[in-house]
């Protein structure tokens, strides 16, 4: 019993520390929020932090895992979409550019993913297919009701939009002055997926 209570304290702390570390890494970004002090806003040692993840990279791969539960609020675990795929994607979007500390986070681990050694890599790989195959599926759904031609391909159309989507956080890391959201926005009308997502 004894053991238990230990795995299920272990489980609660590891849970403490992304949560605190989610918030650290948003308000002061990757490249300044060291593993020391992560640790210290949770009352551990860098060793102590440590004993939880097995390097810095799972450390910050997990934080990206955590923010992508609370953005998505599970509207991508549905068989079928129950929100307006635009506006439920944009809306991410327009938070994002409120904590560029995970934006820049995910950058730039999404670059180090690349190499299938990387911690990251299942992570990211997983994470697109699942947003790919959520957009996919809100194409064919527009497909089914009529908003869409029968001839439009669901799964070009999800990669080419998550592809500007990264790259335009990419543009906006290196000179914020226009909102990714309302380029995403546009793109959307364009490609006939409408939305309605504004500030």
């Amino acid at each position: 019993m004894a053991v238990r209570g230990s795995y299920i304290k272990g489980v609660a702390k590891r849970e403490e520390i992304l949560s605190v570390a989610l918030e650290v890494v948003a308000a002061k970004g990757y490249g300044r929020a060291t593993v020391r002090e992560l640790a210290e806003a949770v009352g551990l040692t860098q060793a102590g932090l440590l004993h939880y993840f097995s390097s810095k990279e799972e450390l910050f791969t997990e934080i990206l895992r955590l923010r992508d539960e609370r953005d998505s609020g599970g509207y991508t675990n549905s068989a079928v979409p129950t929100v307006n795929m635009v506006d439920a994607y944009v809306g991410t979007i327009r938070h994002n550019a409120q904590v560029p500390g995970l934006v820049q986070l995910f950058a730039r681990l999404s670059a180090e993913a690349t190499d299938s050694e990387s911690l990251a890599h299942d992570y990211f790989a997983a994470r697109y297919a699942t947003l790919r195959e959520y957009i996919a599926t809100s194409i064919r759904a527009m497909q089914q009701t009529g908003d869409l031609p029968a001839d439009v391909d669901a799964d070009a159309v999800a990669r080419i939009f998550i592809a500007v989507s990264d790259g335009l956080q990419t543009q906006w890391l290196i000179e914020p002055n226009f909102e990714m959201a309302d380029v995403m926005t546009y793109l959307a009308r364009q490609l006939g997926l409408g939305g309605t997502a504004r500030a």
